[in-house]
């Protein structure tokens, strides 16, 4: 069977190859229009990933269940014109992040079932996260052997189900680790942040390595490491990647064969840092709110044009609609956002954290979406120089096109142009 996309990367850059891989973690449609769009015109593999929270056997917040998104993506791929090999689905933060209120018996079954339905899916880049505490577990920080026998045990899942399975596509391959990023952000208030130790990665893959052997895994499946490398960011701020501080965490890696490193919360990094992660070992990038947040600021361009262009009664109302329903529904947001109110108000719709974004499936939102995108079938060549100005270039050498889903797709790519440069594709 052919080597997996994801060790073949391993093997180059632990050969000192300067070559990595991103990954795209959003179920957002535009964003994967755009993402595979990027993909293709640039001829490199490409990670999507889902989250436990947005799919998953029950349906997560999108509605969307494993084999569904697997459906969905491909469908968009083939639209685009993006070889099903180019592909390579992955779920994220599988474990019980979903249950953490419950006893570790009852949310580690669930967690099974979770990593079989994207197993059975076909997803084959699977990232185990068994570092939250559960209702039973004792007080104090959780012990790394605990996590790592529930990462064995959601490891041994995965693999009894492709093993059954009756078509089997490429044997897929885990991502682990301890010391794993909060998803969407860090809700933190103290803005200080440290790389991983080196002696505690160190620690980390001999017990990860030992509970596994025991459970008769091969380790050898796992393909990378999630580490904090210092970067993060939070509704206002963000550490970009400091080569120096990571030094030591990057010279660990060579006492350890076959794996790279995950970095997660890479968004708004500036070209230059993902490029010296990808040189560090950083070799798989995360990136999501980062995507999103492009995609609302080319809304909100957008909806400034349209303000010019069309008559009031005949408007999308786009940030009204968004603001009404954030307002109608804090669980998203609230427990991010802190400060007076008029700083709240801005976080809202300007927050790096983007919780915008879990709004933007909402009916009335994405009703108001279509309606801005049907007000402007072209953007005026003036109205695309004012807010558009990158595009507006493209549009006069004639590779752009100036109709809305054109000019966001390419506003989105532009930010995944430091990814596909970083990784070594462009």
């Amino acid at each position: 069977m052919n080597e997996h996309t994801i060790k073949t990367m391993v093997r180059h850059n632990r050969n000192n190859h300067n070559i990595g891989l991103y990954s795209v973690c959003s179920a957002n449609e535009i964003v994967l229009h755009a993402s595979i769009k990027h993909a293709k015109k640039h001829t490199y593999p490409l990670i999507i990933e889902s989250t436990a929270n947005q799919v998953n056997q029950f349906g997560g917040y999108t509605g969307i269940k494993p084999h569904e998104f697997y459906i969905q993506v491909h469908d968009i791929a083939s639209k685009e014109g993006l070889a099903k090999e180019n592909i390579i689905l992955g779920g994220d933060h599988l474990g019980p992040l979903l249950w953490q209120n419950e006893n570790e018996e009852s949310a580690m079954l669930k967690a099974v079932d979770m990593v079989k339905a994207y197993t059975l899916a076909g997803y084959t880049k699977i990232h185990l996260d068994t570092s939250m505490k559960l209702n039973d577990d004792a007080p104090g920080p959780l012990n790394v052997r605990i996590c790592a026998k529930r990462g064995a045990l959601l490891a041994k899942a995965v693999f009894e189900t492709y093993d059954n399975m009756p078509k089997q596509g490429i044997r897929p391959v885990l991502v682990i680790g301890s010391e794993v990023p909060i998803p969407g952000g860090s809700q933190e208030q103290d803005k200080s942040i440290y790389p991983t130790k080196a002696n505690d990665f160190l620690r980390q893959v001999e017990v990860f390595k030992h509970e596994f052997e025991n459970a008769g895994l091969d380790f050898n499946d796992v393909a990378a490491f999630v580490v904090q490398p210092g970067v993060e960011f939070g509704d206002d701020f963000v550490f970009l990647y400091d080569k120096e501080k990571a030094k030591d965490l990057s010279q660990a890696l060579n006492k350890v064969d076959n794996i790279v490193f995950e970095g997660h919360s890479t968004d708004y990094q500036n070209p230059e840092n993902l490029l010296h992660m990808i040189r560090d070992g950083v070799a798989i990038l995360k990136v999501g709110p980062a995507l999103t947040f492009v995609l609302r600021e080319a809304l909100f361009l957008l909806e400034a044009v349209e303000e010019i262009i069309v008559a009031p009664d005949s408007r999308s109302n786009l940030k009204k609609t968004i603001l009404k329903e954030m307002d109608s529904s804090k669980k998203y947001w609230e427990k991010y956002y802190s400060g007076t109110t008029e700083e709240i108000e801005y976080k809202k719709f300007y927050s790096y954290s983007d919780r915008l974004r879990y709004y933007l499936p909402e009916k009335n939102v994405n009703d108001a979406i279509q309606r801005l995108l049907g007000n402007i079938p072209e953007v005026p060549q003036a109205l695309l120089s004012q807010y558009f100005p990158l595009q507006y270039r493209r549009f006069l050498q004639g590779t752009l096109k100036n109709d809305p889903l054109s000019i966001i797709h390419d506003r989105i790519g532009d930010l995944l142009d430091g990814y596909a440069s970083a990784c070594g594709y462009m």
